[in-house]
């Protein structure tokens, strides 16, 4: 009888820091066919990002890259192939450099930028690229999908919790407080705050222009978001139709928009991101994706920021900014009431949020994190943010951050 192989012994290792060197996005575009990318690729828009990420950062060799992970909620036609290997192809990188697809609905750039964040912290990447790309213009969120008949046939979920405009509705319903007033309110404040912020030239920092094509047009370039409304005011809000239910409460003025776009960022282990000689931006602090009930998807943020806050040992008073997906302004105010926070608390969505700049969907969680790392460059007596955000099916994802500019709360 053979003798047993040696057990090999368990290597342990401790965990990294991990940092996000920066991130950047191309302006969203209103989806449809007069919307600024109609006749442009997804795949052209993530690897625009890409290219522009290692333009920006010449001293990360682009060998150096250990993964690419991009995130598409519709992963057809030019969206899917493997969208991070195709798009790492695409971009210049080495054929060397992996790359792989993710896709958790809306918070699909944030579960790249958690999946990869984790195997730098392992110690399996020391750089990598996380972001997402949506085009629902060519796109529609749904296309192609095929849910099996028993979700709704052994009562799994309600039929509203396939619509989340009328998941919106049904959170209304839940919180009678959270009136239409309400949301038009902190919907017409999110524009407001979004025009002040282009004004002041703080918007620009995160955009990179994007070559557009049209017949009928011609020849363009994306420079600026489509999507905002400017001036708009709770009085205009007020007379807008509500689709998913008669007398309802939600509106195209209080509900983000059908947009489209691409974002990515950088994130590395810290010690290598010092060796490289690249930015710090923020140190991921630890976050929690939960699921709650899918008729109510917009709670999901809740639970998802009381876990990241238990895994991390922290409160929310820690918290000094806030970077939430304006999916529904309704699901936002939930968000806030729960915690005690007033709506127009200036640590919560300071340059305005997706109500006013569009949400493409799976790119939308980069946007939120590259809008904080922003302020915590401008706020060093800022220690902690977080990003969060609800997730179509009845989930909630919340990463929270540090600043390492933290000057220790000296003004």
């Amino acid at each position: 009888m053979a003798a047993p192989s040696p057990v090999r012994p368990h290597t342990t290792r401790a965990l990294r820091d991990v940092v996000f060197v920066d991130g950047i996005r191309t302006p969203f575009g209103k989806a449809g066919p007069r919307g600024l990318y109609a006749e442009t690729r997804a795949d052209d828009l993530i690897v625009r990002v890409i290219r522009e990420l290692l333009r920006r950062h010449p001293e990360l060799p682009p060998h150096r890259v250990d993964e690419v992970a991009i995130a598409a909620t519709t992963q057809i036609g030019d969206q899917g192939l493997t969208i991070g290997r195709t798009a790492a192809l695409l971009a210049g990188l080495p054929n060397t450099v992996p790359g792989f697809a993710i896709d958790r609905m809306c918070a699909g750039a944030m579960t790249a930028v958690t999946t990869v964040g984790s195997g730098i912290a392992f110690g399996a990447y020391d750089v990598a690229i996380a972001g997402g790309v949506e085009h629902m213009g060519r796109h529609p969120m749904g296309e192609g999908v095929d849910p099996n008949p028993r979700f709704l046939s052994e009562r799994i979920v309600d039929a509203s919790a396939m619509v989340m405009g009328q998941t919106a509705e049904n959170l209304h319903d839940r919180y009678p407080g959270i009136t239409k007033q309400r949301a038009d309110t902190f919907a017409a404040a999110s524009q407001a705050k979004y025009a002040k912020a282009l004004a002041e030239g703080r918007i620009d920092a995160d955009l990179v222009s994007v070559a557009t094509r049209s017949a009928e047009r011609g020849y363009g370039l994306a420079t600026a978001d489509e999507p905002p409304r400017p001036g708009t005011s709770v009085e205009d809000l007020a007379a807008l139709k509500t689709p998913f239910r008669s007398h309802g409460r939600i509106t195209a003025g209080n509900a983000a928009g059908l947009n489209d776009g691409a974002t990515g960022c950088i994130l590395a282990a810290e010690d290598v991101a010092e060796e490289l000689g690249l930015p710090r931006a923020m140190r991921l602090v630890g976050y929690g994706f939960v699921g709650v009930e899918p008729e109510v998807m917009g709670v999901g943020p809740v639970p998802s920021t009381e876990k990241a806050l238990r895994n991390t040992g922290l409160s929310i008073e820690d918290i000094g900014l806030f970077e939430l997906n304006e999916a529904f302004a309704v699901q936002v105010l939930a968000f806030l009431d729960h915690f005690g926070i007033d709506a127009d608390d200036p640590r919560v969505n300071p340059w305005g949020g997706a109500i006013a700049v569009g949400h493409p969907l799976a790119s939308s969680g980069v946007r939120l994190m590259t809008q904080l790392a922003r302020h915590f460059a401008e706020r060093p007596d800022v220690r902690y943010g977080i990003t969060a955000m609800c997730i179509g099916i009845g989930m909630g994802g919340t990463v929270i951050w540090e600043n390492p500019a933290y000057d220790g709360g000296r003004q």
